[in-house]
């Protein structure tokens, strides 16, 4: 997942030119009677990058400190899948795997805090059913914390003072609801703390006794309880306009206050220091910009340090006068965006992560007590030199008034420091969520699309987060509506600035983004060229009846800002927002993606727009992975998707293809229609030896 777009599969997860004139058959003098060779067309000038290097596993990611300084950990290669490493702090060199996964890879890890066990989670093929692992770092052995089938685990809460343990919540006995165990890093041995009967959360105070939950309400808000006894005691609500911008961050180092994200009673989320027996609250930082984004609290004296906005990019902003300086020598020192990820016990080290957008992203590590900033590895090392596109933070008013917070990018050979110097096809790229957010930072598709010689234009509609709450609450009821006119604006504007020209717009996105694509398709069918829809949903009632049962405590949320399908108007109203509805209205180049294990977005999703557009005899390219769930995961999935969606984009905009090559191999992928709409794909299937379904297209 690209960190550039936060929850980019959400509800539904330098630049160099390179010119080389070869002259065949011998040099030849150009005279006044010779005719001069046209020029080369300015994007032929412009390297080839090659699909491999933009989508396929980074040399190393996910860079972390242990608690106490003294080792290093991160994801790397180990045969083609992406295994954790760990390392003396500072000597990458001497790093050696501790896992050796032969699947999907490990997609996520942290550390426990007595810096003896390193943490990950692990899934089936994109089930989403998430096993805890811990790794005993000086025997080697790895052990399941959640042995269950069917079980997903959450990671609760852990703490120094109780070393050897963490809270976690397993739902095997109620798949809808999470019971509380305490669990043995060593032995997996769980001792049942509380069975939960209806609650969305849980939290922990710093000795891990449970002290607070909340519950959904009805309305789609929560409300907040103290544990009192056997029993809970209600502390306050949160309304259901507050829901995507509140949250309880932690305790406080007295166990008597929590510090909160709170938009209670203003627009944008604001640290707040909330007293649990008086009741009051203290602002202890607020924007009138965006929402609050990050906070860095001090593990051992639980204060925050500083605090992040991220309007167009991030802003740190310190808290604790002790670190005053810190941020300043930060802010200096770094390019680009940054950000602090991870913290040790004593705040003596920081982990950065660094991103100009237009390079490698980099991991460094911050010492607090020298100011000393050393990088700890760069994400893409192979990318140095290559001619990447810079990325330009744009505010888009739409046809309401509302300020859509956008980002463009531009193709090397056309880009004049933010203006394009002529028309090109722009790629609207579309983050999922709805609830998340398209933010500045290298993104291997944008770079990969801006090489072929596209603009990519990524727009944070109404119902994006961080922006305050009233700009989330403005998409409610409005999927296929508002939130769309938000998109279509954005592309009107993009013409008025000469980026592109009508006719040459292709829409693209994953999860709600493979929803707006369809949306595209047929609620505004000429108004995009072509459309990429990567698992996203066509039937809004379907999805929202299909949701996992561990969303439950979600539901009345998703009712509150999607539509609820448990009453007539409800379904009346999804049914009419459903591209499902209106697939005979599809009059463009259609390429859907899904895994197969998706739980969020069934396949059903997929196989239903599919059938509705085959019955009606209207041309659809659909493939599929078996071995994949909620986006594609596995490289090799994810090569042979990306390259057929560039063959598939070459045939509509008109831009640069690399030949399919070798980036079938290895791959699950199975096209289950439309394989010869797609130039060079039949031929790749049968090279590589992947399974095409069905060969016979509708209206050839």
């Amino acid at each position: 997942m690209n960190r550039n777009s936060k929850s980019s599969l959400g509800f539904l997860g330098g630049i160099s030119l390179s010119v080389l004139l070869v002259a065949c058959g011998g040099e030849k003098q150009a005279t006044a009677e010779t005719e001069a060779a046209a020029p080369e067309p300015a994007i032929q000038q412009v390297k080839l990058i090659d699909r491999e290097l933009l989508f396929g596993n980074p040399s190393r990611y996910q860079g972390r400190l242990s608690p106490n300084g003294k080792l290093m950990s991160f994801r790397a290669p180990l045969d083609g899948v992406m295994n954790l490493w760990v390392a003396p702090a500072g000597d990458i060199d001497a790093a050696k795997p501790v896992t050796r996964d032969t699947g999907r890879g490990i997609p996520l890890h942290f550390w426990a805090l007595d810096s003896e066990h390193l943490l990950f989670t692990r899934d089936k093929n994109g089930d989403e059913n998430w096993h805890l692992y811990s790794i005993e770092l000086d025997s080697g052995e790895i052990t399941d914390l959640s042995p269950y089938e069917g079980v997903r685990a959450e990671m609760i809460a852990q703490s120094e003072s109780r070393p050897g343990e963490v809270i976690v919540g397993m739902n095997d006995r109620d798949p809808r609801w999470h019971d509380l165990y305490r669990v043995d890093l060593k032995t997996a041995e769980r001792e049942l703390l509380y069975e939960n009967d209806g609650y969305r959360s849980f939290y922990f105070d710093n000795e891990l006794t449970l002290r607070l939950a909340t519950k959904s309400t009805p309305s789609g808000g929560f409300k907040v309880f103290a544990r009192a006894g056997d029993s809970w005691e209600e502390v306050f609500e949160v309304g259901v306009k507050d829901t995507f911008t509140t949250s309880i961050l932690g305790f406080d180092a007295a166990n008597a206050g929590i510090y909160m994200l709170d938009s209670r009673g203003r627009d944008k989320a604001t640290l707040v220091h909330y007293q649990l027996e008086s009741g009051t609250s203290k602002v202890l930082a607020e924007s009138e910009k965006a929402d609050i984004s990050d906070v860095l609290m001090h593990p051992r004296k639980h204060t925050p340090i500083a605090y992040a906005v991220q309007y167009h990019t991030n802003e740190w902003i310190p808290l604790d006068g002790t670190y005053t300086n810190d941020i300043a020598v930060l802010n200096r020192e770094t390019e680009g965006d940054w950000g602090i990820l991870a913290s040790t016990l004593d705040a003596g080290k920081w982990v950065l992560y660094e991103d100009t957008a237009s390079a490698s992203p980099v991991y460094m590590v911050f010492d607090t007590n020298s100011n000393k900033l050393e990088p700890m590895f760069s994400t893409h090392p192979k990318l140095d030199g290559l001619p990447l596109a810079n990325m330009y933070p744009e505010t888009i008013t739409s046809r309401d008034g509302r300020k859509l917070v956008s980002y463009l990018t531009l193709p090397v050979h056309v880009d004049n420091k933010g203006d394009a110097e002529a028309p090109v096809p722009m790629v609207l790229l579309v983050h999922g969520g709805p609830w998340g957010r398209d933010a500045f930072g290298y993104s291997g598709m944008v770079q990969w699309l801006a090489n072929r010689g596209y603009a990519v234009l990524q727009v944070n509609f109404r119902a994006s987060t961080g922006f305050g709450k009233e700009f989330i609450n403005a998409g409610n009821g409005e999927w296929a509506g508002a939130m769309h006119d938000d998109l279509i604006d954005s592309v009107d504007w993009a013409i008025e600035q000469g980026i592109t020209t009508p006719g040459e717009v292709a829409i693209m996105g994953g999860s709600y983004g493979g929803y707006a694509t369809l949306v595209g398709l047929t609620f505004t069918p000429e108004k995009f060229a072509c459309g990429v829809d990567i698992v996203g949903p066509s039937n809004l009632n379907t999805l929202l009846e299909s949701i996992p049962p561990y969303w439950e405590s979600f539901r009345n949320t998703l009712h509150a800002a999607v539509g609820n399908p448990e009453t007539e108007s409800g379904r009346k109203m999804l049914a009419e927002r459903s591209p499902l509805n209106r697939a005979d209205q599809i009059v463009r180049p259609l390429l859907i993606g899904q895994g197969a294990n998706d739980p969020r977005v069934k396949q059903a999703e997929s196989d239903q727009i599919v059938q509705a557009m085959a019955e009606r005899e209207i041309p659809v390219s659909y493939i599929l992975y078996p071995d994949e769930g909620h986006g594609f995961q596995k490289p090799e999935n994810r090569l042979s998707f990306m390259a057929a969606t560039e063959a598939f984009l070459s045939e509509c905009l008109g831009g640069r293809l690399q030949p399919f090559g070798d980036d079938l191999e290895g791959s699950s992928m199975q096209v289950q229609q439309g394989v010869n709409f797609i130039p060079g794909l039949a031929a790749a299937l049968e090279d590589a030896s992947v399974i095409a379904t069905n060969t016979v297209e509708p209206g050839e």
